[in-house]
């Protein structure tokens, strides 16, 4: 892990739940008031699990954002931190993205095999 790794620069708020060689999946727990150091996401998808208000922070711009409970959101690799702006604590998911799954050899996959039809 790098030193900008969330679970490294916090990890009293993030902790890695699941890893494979494709993702890594991190749950994330904060409460009024608490703040990230500055750290860096690849690709991600945030799952919320309950209300989220916070104020994200990179370089010199800030913007405040607010989500409900149950939001699932693409965000794209950044360095950030951030500070819980609301009321009550956060709780989230983030599944990381890890380098791009290779291209088929071959030509077509076939049927899928979540499909019916086979």
């Amino acid at each position: 892990m790098s030193s900008d790794d969330p679970v490294v620069t916090d990890p009293g708020l993030y902790r890695v739940i699941f890893e494979n060689d494709r993702v890594r999946v991190l749950e994330y727990r904060d409460k009024p008031g608490d703040r990230t150091h500055r750290h860096r996401h690849p690709d991600t998808v945030m799952y919320t699990l309950t209300a989220f208000r916070r104020r994200i922070s990179a370089g010199a711009q800030s913007v405040d954002v607010e989500l409900p409970a149950g939001a699932v959101r693409w965000v794209g690799a950044q360095e950030h931190s951030g500070e819980n702006t609301g009321d009550t604590p956060s709780h989230g998911i983030f599944i990381e993205l890890k380098d791009s799954a290779p291209a088929p050899v071959g030509g077509s996959l076939g049927p899928s095999p979540l499909s019916t039809d086979h």
